[in-house]
């Protein structure tokens, strides 16, 4: 299917756990002098306007990256402002008026031997991907299935990198899928760091074989991270996003307890909800 266009959600609070937990593993990467690779399954487009029409439609930015721009530089949490820089580096003055999607973000952290592969499919932002980047020599862009492309171009030659995989889960199967692939690619590249994102839904069902799966799978070394923005009795269908980080860096789980009780209070409307991070599968 084809009709998922992110820059709907663009900025929303899932995309603020989700890109915030992928800069702290980009950024830990870049501390060493070798060459990292970053793989993006369902890349989208690297920029998102937020006075678009599709932004203004559902105004959802407005409940996530907004409430962190709104706030002091010495408000924010240290641990969180490269991630908050990488925003400001697209935003001229005061006004928040672009937010960065993945593609963008590792952008940011990436340096000059580091590259970027990554997989869209949807045709419009395939193209908008191609044209940001049509002159970027050490990123590739593909207009293909990005579960296939992974396993084409793993193992890669670097021997560190970050690897996302979020697609919309528009279809049910893709809670299954994400599993398999990971799986293969895992098996030909044990090393890398895999970093899965899925919604969490009053429906259950789907995380939990996501979960099952994942504990089934052999892969150890597995860190869940959740944050829930509404209780479980919302009316609405998604209420919390979540992360399931395959080799974590060195001190990303200490670093997320610390920060994201200070983000569910700013994030949760009426303090419902709530937040963890803890091992799926231990090492």
């Amino acid at each position: 299917m084809l009709s998922y266009r992110h820059a709907f959600h663009a900025g929303n609070y899932a995309d603020v756990v989700k890109h915030l937990t992928i800069s702290l593993i980009l950024e830990s990467l870049s501390k060493k002098d070798n060459a990292f690779c970053y793989l993006d399954s369902h890349a989208g487009t690297a920029i998102y306007n937020l006075d678009s029409e599709f932004a203004r439609k559902t105004g959802e930015f407005k409940e996530g990256i907004e409430l962190l721009w709104k706030l002091q530089e010495k408000e924010l949490p240290t641990a969180i402002k490269p991630y908050m820089d990488a925003i400001r580096a697209v935003n001229q003055g005061e006004k928040l008026n672009s937010y960065l999607g993945s593609p963008a973000i590792a952008q940011y952290f990436a340096r000059p031997q580091d590259s970027l592969s990554l997989m869209e499919l949807h045709p419009k932002d395939y193209q908008l991907l191609r044209t940001q980047y049509k002159k970027q020599r050490r990123i590739n862009v593909y207009n293909r299935d990005g579960f296939e492309v992974l396993k084409a171009l793993i193992p890669p030659p670097q021997k560190r990198g970050l690897v996302l995989i979020d697609p919309a889960y528009e279809l049910k199967s893709d809670y299954t899928k994400v599993v398999e692939t990971v799986k293969i690619i895992h098996k030909r590249w044990a090393t890398g760091i895999y970093a899965l994102w899925y919604p969490i839904l009053k429906q259950r069902s789907f995380q939990d074989t996501l979960y099952r799966k994942m504990q089934k799978s052999g892969i150890k070394n597995i860190l869940q991270i959740e944050l829930t923005r509404y209780s479980s009795n919302t009316p609405r269908g998604m209420y919390g996003t979540g992360m399931l980080v395959i080799n974590p860096p060195y001190q990303l789980e200490q670093t997320l307890k610390e920060l994201l009780p200070w983000l569910w209070q700013l994030l949760s409307p009426k303090a419902e909800g709530g937040w963890r991070v803890e091992w799926l599968v231990p090492e």
